[in-house]
């Protein structure tokens, strides 16, 4: 690489140049993207797949990706049931204050023995 001497440059040779260095930052991204996706084209080939029909499966199955709050509150029952305290309150915590419990019985905190679970 050439060196310049960038303390000797007016503000306009220097704007000139940035724009430059953007461009072919660009590009260069540009490039890597076309080069990942071509490697990823030829691996779902081995497979018998285009890479849109492997996109298009995104979603299709299984849980949402979308990721939410963390949980705060536990069903002390059945540990796999949790609520992050935000939108509808779950079945499980309705029915248990119902029958005398408190929402803050169910705080994974304090289920946890006040350490948070990790």
């Amino acid at each position: 690489m050439a060196d310049v001497d960038l303390d000797s440059m007016e503000l306009g040779e220097l704007k000139e140049l940035q724009k430059s260095v953007e461009k072919a930052i660009s590009n260069y991204h540009d490039r890597k993207r076309a080069e990942a996706r071509a490697a990823a084209e030829a691996a779902v080939r081995e497979f018998g797949y285009s890479l849109d029909e492997v996109i298009a499966l995104k979603g299709t199955k299984g849980k949402s990706s979308k990721s939410g709050a963390p949980a705060k509150y536990r069903n002390p029952e059945d540990p796999t049931q949790s609520w992050s305290g935000r939108g509808r309150q779950p079945q499980w915590m309705k029915d248990a204050i119902e029958n005398g419990a408190n929402r803050d019985d169910f705080l994974i905190e304090r289920l946890n023995g006040g350490h948070a679970a990790g």
